[in-house]
Order: C-alpha cells, then structure tokens, then sequence
C-alpha cells in the first residue's frame, strides 16, 4: 500500500496540481491585497471617501457603529455587504487572469499543433517493394 501511495504521489500530474495549489494560495493573497489596498481606496475616494470594508447592515445590535471592527467588538450581528464586495472583485480579478492563462495556453496548443512536419522516409522495406511494383510495371508494358 505505500508503494502505491509513493507511485501515486510521485507522479508529474499530482506534484504539478500540488505547486499549482500553492502558487494559487499566494496569487489569492496578492489579489486580496490589490482590491482591498490600491483598487478599492480610490473608488472609496471617487464615492465620497467610503471605505468599502466598511460598508455593513447591523441586523441585531445598539445603535449605530462608526466602522464594522466596532460593531464587531460590540457583539452585534451584521451583514457585511463592503466585505463582501471586496470578495467579488477579488474573484473577477483572479477569474480573469486564469481565463487569460488558459487562453494563452490554448493559443500555443494550437500553434504546436499547425505547425507542419516533414513526413519521414518510408521504411526500406516498403521502398523496395515499390522498386519492385514500378519494375514488373516496366516489364508488363515493353513488347
């Protein structure tokens, strides 16, 4: 059962998801950094100097809240439409760069599958047994 295992995990297919696994986990960070600290500050600016992450709904709770950690530390229940939306662009952003991966991917498939190849010799074998057909051709027709 262990060489099974160690066959199994040793194989390309499965170290290859494994680097992509982890090179995904790190590309998530730096895309949750690009939306919540360069993409989102401005567009907070553009509306009037909101702060996205603290766009929230207190569904049960006191009064109102200055920023979502406050109501946080106040135990209030809320619904955290600013956060949620911040996840949303996080996903197009990283959705887009996949699809745009994969085309790429594709675009070189398809550029190693037209590119032409040279047909190789016939085996000696089959030239011979042409040299043969053209020759018993010749016979055939002289009179």
């Amino acid at each position: 059962m262990f060489r099974e295992f160690k066959e199994f995990a040793v194989r390309g297919n499965v170290v290859d998801m494994a680097v992509g696994i982890i090179i995904g986990g790190a590309f998530g960070t730096i895309v949750s950094s690009l939306v919540n600290d360069i993409l989102m500050p401005p567009i907070g600016l553009l509306m009037g100097g909101v702060d996205f992450s603290d766009i929230f709904l207190v569904l049960k709770g006191e009064g109102p809240y200055a920023t979502l950690a406050d109501a946080t530390a106040a135990g209030a229940v809320t619904m955290n439409v600013g956060v949620f939306v911040n996840n949303v662009i996080s996903f197009l952003i990283v959705a887009l760069a996949v699809f745009l991966l994969v085309k790429g991917i594709n675009r070189l498939r398809r550029q190693e599958a037209a590119a032409p190849t040279e047909p190789t010799a016939p085996p000696e074998d089959i030239l011979l047994l042409r040299e043969i057909r053209d020759s018993l051709a010749r016979r055939s027709e002289e009179p």
